[in-house]
């Protein structure tokens, strides 16, 4: 599975005019779930992204993470991250899982997202998504969990 997290000041996504998920300070993260993945992959990449330190300490430092501020945590699916950009000059999604599997293993992560995290809101699975934020740092990572 890959996630790329934005850590943000504030993030919204809307479909049809209207707002259906929307954050203050955290995480903003764009979710896609690749052929092969299973839930298992998508426990270990929510657990690595709940922990990963991004946001400043007293010193300025990165040690926090979004559980540590209890910031707002924004899951958006979004199966173009698997696109293979090998060759040519149109994408190919067929890294990208089913989108059966991938509805399945993003619904079973904003489950446990929400069991394990106070403020989780979430994008539409399939519908085009509005998605505005303002990145704060600008902070961009890329995580990855690949099958065993």
């Amino acid at each position: 599975m890959i996630a790329l997290l934005q850590r943000v000041s504030h993030a919204k996504v809307v479909v049809d005019g209207a707002t259906i998920g929307a954050i203050d300070a955290g995480l903003l993260v764009l979710l896609c779930a690749e052929k092969g993945d299973s839930e298992k992959e998508g426990d270990a990449l929510l657990t690595k992204l709940l922990g990963y330190r991004v946001f400043s300490d007293e010193a300025g430092k990165m040690n926090r993470s979004v559980t540590d501020i209890n910031g707002g945590l924004l899951l958006v699916p979004q199966f173009t991250l698997a696109a293979d950009t090998k060759s040519g000059t149109r994408p190919s999604f067929t890294p990208a899982a089913s989108p059966q599997d991938g509805l399945r293993l993003f619904d079973h992560v904003v489950r446990q997202a929400r069991a394990r995290h106070a403020t989780v809101e979430t994008g539409q699975f399939g519908a085009d998504m509005k998605v505005s934020l303002t990145n704060d740092g600008p902070v961009t990572f890329w995580l990855q969990v690949h099958p065993k």
